[in-house]
């Protein structure tokens, strides 16, 4: 079972009732959780700018500022809005439900809260949240284009390569932006793979939709089509499978076998199988030469 170990997780508890505060910070403290407190929702904006929390628990019902805009606020800002934000409220009609969930909250207790399963349902946050971040990292350093948008098409995070294709097609396409484009092909309800053609800078280019994160957020690759499919060049070359190709990339590219794994979405296991195949198809014994061959064809390539 994935359990995540306590130590050091900060969890901020905002509510209005001191005793509310008191029985929580006492439950989670015990489990060897770090736990901060605000009153209300403009103090806990505050707090959690200063020192980012794990995660948060959020009363629904409070004076002035409710949990239901402190939780917009949270999720506006760039560098809070992937905290895990569960809703804890007396509240338990279906209409406050849906709203703290269209808010940005990832769960919902209903107040009295029971420890235990509050301790349950952080553990079970924080193990999304981190695997979430995970294969966002893994992404991050594939060099992979792909970006989160919402409803509008407007960017919500994006890894270092899709931003940086992001910024030269908004320079060199001032007018009919993507944006406008990825709005109008979401309107339609794309299913995943769904695939939107378009040119931009004398280049053509595909988005794929991947389909909905955890956060509501849609998520698409871009592909440029223009250039040339790395893969699909030593698949040619050395007659090897799809598969096994996408592994040979990826080696080439300095990837380990775990992060291989996490990039192409297949178990350790099953790359160390590709690579045993593809080892033997070369003729090589190592990682170094295989990786040796792949570049100097892309390179050929390439030209």
């Amino acid at each position: 079972m994935n359990t995540i170990s306590p130590d050091n997780h900060i969890v901020l508890i905002v509510d209005d009732s001191p005793d509310t505060l008191g029985m929580l910070n006492e439950a989670l403290e015990s489990t060897g959780m770090t736990t901060l407190v605000a009153l209300e929702g403009k103090q806990a904006l505050t707090i959690a700018q200063k020192l980012t929390p794990d995660v948060i628990l959020l009363d629904a019902i409070m004076p002035g500022m409710d949990g239901f805009e402190t939780c917009e606020k949270l999720k506006a800002n760039p560098s809070l809005k992937n905290i895990p934000v569960i809703f804890m409220t007396g509240l338990s009609d279906t209409d406050s439900i849906v709203k703290g969930f269209a808010a940005g909250g990832v769960d919902y207790l209903t107040k009295p809260i029971n420890p235990k399963e509050l301790v349950a349902r952080i553990n079970a946050h924080l193990i999304n949240a981190r695997t979430a971040l995970s294969a966002q990292q893994a992404l991050d350093s594939a060099g992979q284009t792909i970006l989160a948008v919402n409803n509008d098409g407007v960017k919500q995070w994006a890894t270092p390569a899709a931003s940086k294709l992001l910024e030269e097609l908004t320079i060199n396409s001032p007018t009919n932006t993507l944006e406008d484009q990825l709005k109008h092909w979401l309107a339609n309800h794309p299913t995943e793979d769904n695939k939107m053609p378009f040119c931009a800078a004398g280049q053509h280019y595909t988005a794929i939709y991947f389909g909905l994160s955890d956060q509501g957020e849609h998520l698409i690759r871009l592909n440029n089509d223009t250039a040339v499919d790395e893969a699909s060049v030593l698949k040619e070359q050395f007659g090897i499978t799809k598969r096994e190709s996408d592994v040979f990339l990826w080696l080439a590219k300095g990837k380990t076998n775990r992060e291989i794994a996490q990039i192409i979405d297949i178990s350790p296991r099953t790359v160390n199988k590709h690579l045993e195949q593809l080892f033997k198809k070369l003729a090589v014994d190592n990682r170094t030469t295989a990786a040796a061959m792949a570049i100097q064809c892309l390179q050929k390539k390439r030209g």
